[in-house]
């Protein structure tokens, strides 16, 4: 049995005869009876009657049709796929970000992508670290941005940039006056961080363990609440460069000054091993290190391409 005996055996019934569903396929009428001959032969059923009057469906053979319509459907839906596989800057990409980064970097990065690759539909999702790993290795998202440290078993890894961490406070703060801000200098303030689930909230915990169990806590779920509380005179914070950048806050409501040492979080692109779209994975790396973003140490350390086998793109 192949696919073309079946398309032939559709035409017929659809047609009602064996000469006009022959010209569908541009063949000889003989050539296709014979096919359809063929096919209940090795069947061992009738799928036709036959008579000068015309032809009629058989019982057995109506129901193999209609099995044979939903082949035909599955091989052309996965024809389209293929197709649309082989355009790999066309169609949807679902592309990922973790919470206290796709504020500041998605409305710089879709507006890249619409210039790179104007047929790409990008679909966007906000979610902590770990959910964002789970639904890129169950097929839910194609691609993943994430602070590191970040490791998943099949899922290629790749450094975007790297981005200060900022100790943020109200301007008239006591620590506003310092340039440059220690560890040490938040034992006994107000300190606003995130709730457990955001890796921000690790990376601060990890530079500041004696943040660890302190009383003047004041936790939020969500960095723009955190921004607000700042702004207002709750506390202080320490923030990602891009989040402290944003123009949504002036001078007057909010300072930012460096930590010590340079800390910094790195931003990487993660997809899976066996996602077969190279070139839109190539196109969101490209269109996120051509965003206006003055604090990138990686941007021009990494190569023209992905690390993949086909080096010509």
């Amino acid at each position: 049995m192949t696919l073309m005996e079946l398309r032939y055996l559709v035409a017929v019934a659809e047609t009602r005869h064996f000469g006009r569903a022959a010209e569908r396929f541009g063949v000889s009428q003989s050539t296709l009876s014979m096919a359809v001959r063929k096919l209940e032969e090795n069947l061992g059923v009738l799928l036709f009657e036959r008579s000068k009057s015309g032809i009629r469906t058989t019982q057995i053979g109506a129901q193999i049709i209609a099995q044979a319509q939903q082949v035909l459907a599955h091989t052309n839906a996965i024809s389209a796929l293929v197709q649309a596989d082989q355009d790999q800057l066309g169609g949807e990409l679902k592309l990922g970000a973790i919470h206290s980064l796709a504020p500041y970097l998605l409305p710089q990065l879709i507006p890249q992508l619409r210039l790179l690759a104007a047929s790409l539909r990008l679909s966007i999702y906000e979610g902590y670290t770990a959910d964002l790993g789970s639904k890129l290795r169950s097929g839910e998202l194609d691609a993943i941005l994430v602070s590191l440290p970040f490791s998943e078993m099949d899922v290629v890894t790749q450094e975007l940039y790297r981005e200060p961490l900022m100790v943020v406070m109200p301007p008239n703060h006591a620590l506003a006056a310092k340039r440059q801000i220690a560890p040490q200098d938040l034992l006994g303030q107000t300190f606003i961080q995130l709730q457990t689930g955001h890796c921000l909230r690790e990376q601060v915990l990890h530079i500041c363990p004696q943040l660890q169990g302190s009383s003047q806590i004041i936790e939020s779920s969500s960095l723009e609440t955190l921004r607000h509380m700042i702004a207002i005179g709750l506390g202080v914070s320490i923030l990602p460069s891009s989040a402290t950048a944003s123009s949504a806050y002036a001078a007057q409501s909010m300072v930012a000054r460096p930590l010590q040492s340079a800390t910094v979080r790195t931003i990487a692109l993660a997809w899976r091993a066996s996602f077969p779209r190279h070139k839109a994975i190539d196109v969101v790396r490209r269109a996120v290190q051509t965003c206006s973003w003055q604090f990138t140490t990686a941007h021009g350390n990494l190569g023209s391409g992905l690390l993949v086998e086909n080096q010509s793109w």
